[in-house]
């Protein structure tokens, strides 16, 4: 008889000792180490979005596979290898149970960390920007498994918005399908990464992290399974306004297309080019909204503790 998911997990101490107290801990992803930003900068990010979770009062739990262990919450070492390895898969959920059989080294995406923070225990988890329903959909059916997960693990996920390389209208149409609250903080319109808009208006606003405290309660109290999705626009200073984003994306998108550049591949893909082609720009913008993110993150995990 096979035993509780949770004994296949390898769980940091002080992660660890946080579950069992009650008190507030924040999942980070590792895809954005490995697959999402260059070296050295990716572990400098980390361990800085890692610091920002303690500062404001939460326990950081970067989450990945290493040697075929799913691990909740990572040493130096171990974000140093996730950064440097060119050999570090990216793993969403249909790739842990091979990526774990072999004892491979694996980076996990947004739907792969909210499934093993679920399975940790941890219902709050900050990442940059959520996947889901892919430009040309209709005849490449191409979804980010992220959509699927957010309608099974109950993790509230503080991100961006949706990555603008996205169909974001259709996106939410399909959060709403899944019955998924998607929550825009402290804005009338909901954001594409980059940029603080998008042109779709918020399907709902919060305005402070104890009122999206006090929804994951509502929601959990209620029986209603799932996850929570919190859309936190990128700081003004820092945003690339989407009337210069969109050209951008455009040749990215363009330039996959002629390269056949498809599937799990694409978003890495994509997201370098459009570094490469705004001349670093979209990096800092990146770097700028995990930051803000890490910071609501952190205050909704402490005002969610602290409700009980």
């Amino acid at each position: 008889m096979n035993g509780p998911a949770h004994e296949l997990l390898e769980i940091a101490d002080d992660v660890a000792a946080a579950l069992r107290e009650g008190a507030p801990v924040v999942a980070l992803e590792s895809t954005i180490i490995s697959h999402g930003m260059p070296y050295p900068r990716n572990v400098a990010m980390a361990r800085e979005v890692e610091g920002i979770v303690r500062d404001h009062g939460a326990v950081p739990a970067t989450i990945a596979v290493l040697g075929g262990v799913p691990r909740i919450g990572l040493d130096d070492d171990a974000l140093e290898l996730l950064g440097s390895d060119p050999g570090v898969t990216k793993v969403s959920i249909r790739d842990l149970p091979y990526v774990v059989a072999r004892g491979a080294h694996g980076a996990t995406t947004v739907a792969s960390t909210m499934r093993l923070a679920a399975m940790a225990g941890i219902r709050v988890f900050v990442t940059g920007g959520l996947g889901g329903v892919h430009r040309g959909a209709g005849t490449t059916f191409d979804e980010s498994a992220d959509l699927t997960e957010l309608a099974t693990s109950d993790v509230t996920v503080v991100s961006a918005g949706v990555k603008s390389i996205l169909d974001i209208g259709l996106t939410l149409e399909r959060l709403e399908t899944h019955g998924v609250p998607v929550l825009v903080h402290g804005a009338d319109e909901f954001p594409s990464f980059y940029s603080r808009t998008s042109g779709h208006p918020a399907p709902m606003r919060v305005d402070s992290a104890d009122e999206i405290a006090a929804i994951m309660r509502a929601k959990r109290d209620l029986g209603l399974r799932g996850g929570v999705v919190v859309a936190n626009p990128i700081p003004a200073e820092d945003e690339v306004p989407a009337g210069e984003i969109t050209g951008v994306i455009e040749q990215a998108l363009g330039e996959a297309e002629e390269q056949g550049i498809r599937g799990k591949d694409i978003t890495p893909y994509l997201l370098g080019r459009i570094v490469e082609l705004t001349g670093g720009r979209s990096l800092e913008a990146n770097i700028a909204l995990v930051r803000s993110n890490a910071r609501l993150g952190a205050a909704v995990a402490v005002s969610y503790a602290g409700r009980g």
